[in-house]
């Protein structure tokens, strides 16, 4: 067994993770993906309330483990995932806000690239600006897939926010250059990949709209979002 394993953050054995982790911010939808998509769905951490699962979906073996919010904490758990636990492909589940008037709730937007103000970027010793990009296996994957869902995919680039609450505006300006949404979590997710030599995506379900001002119920944003869920699924 590795001398990092367990974690500070990870109370698992080594190969207690399949090859695939999707990674929802919320522990209670990674509770709901193992209940409702995975057989034999085993708890494998639960350090923090940051649940993980692994089980088997259509006789292929997954997990499932949650995030949590922002560049930091997914930037801790994919890395020890990915460095650790050897997991070769992360793809994140979670909600973003579209800043693209072509956009609608719970339209699917697929990353291909994360466009940040998080300072997680620097910490890779490059001084310059990033925007990390997704794996091309697993976009390719993912959008072949999404030809058979109900609901509207569209690939671009998204912007993962620094701050969820900001005296600066600076959506527009990005909307202008055509990213299509906001969230909190890819950035640090495609960098961490890239510098193991591993493979990332991002799914993002649109939870509201900062164009129009609508937006989904808690409850809907948790549970709800079951074409995205099950994109990542297919692909894993």
């Amino acid at each position: 067994m590795s001398k990092n394993i367990p974690t500070p953050h990870i109370n698992a054995p080594a190969n207690a993770f399949a090859d695939t982790v999707l990674m929802p911010g919320d522990p209670l939808r990674a509770k709901f993906i193992a209940e409702q998509y995975l057989e034999g769905a085993e708890l494998v951490n639960n350090v923090r309330g940051v649940q993980g699962y692994t089980g088997f979906y259509e006789g292929k073996r997954v997990s499932v483990m949650a995030s949590g919010m922002g560049c930091p904490s997914i930037g801790i758990y994919s890395y020890e995932l990915f460095n650790f636990y050897n997991v070769k492909n992360i793809i994140r589940i979670g909600s973003a806000g579209a800043i693209s008037p072509t956009l609608e709730l719970k339209d699917i937007v697929i990353a291909m690239s994360a466009y940040t103000d998080c300072g997680y970027a620097s910490s890779f010793g490059f001084n310059g600006n990033l925007a990390p990009c997704c794996s091309y296996e697993l976009l390719s994957k993912a959008m072949n897939y999404a030809e058979k869902l109900p609901c509207k995919v569209v690939c671009g680039p998204l912007f993962s926010s620094d701050a969820f609450y900001s005296d600066i505006q600076s959506t527009p300006v990005l909307s202008r250059l055509g990213v299509l949404a906001v969230e909190m979590e890819a950035a640090a997710l495609y960098l961490n990949a890239a510098r193991a030599g591993k493979n990332a995506l991002a799914i993002c379900s649109i939870s509201d709209s900062l164009v129009t001002g609508e937006s989904l119920p808690a409850e809907e944003r948790q549970l709800g979002f079951r074409n995205m869920m099950e994109l990542g699924l297919a692909i894993a």
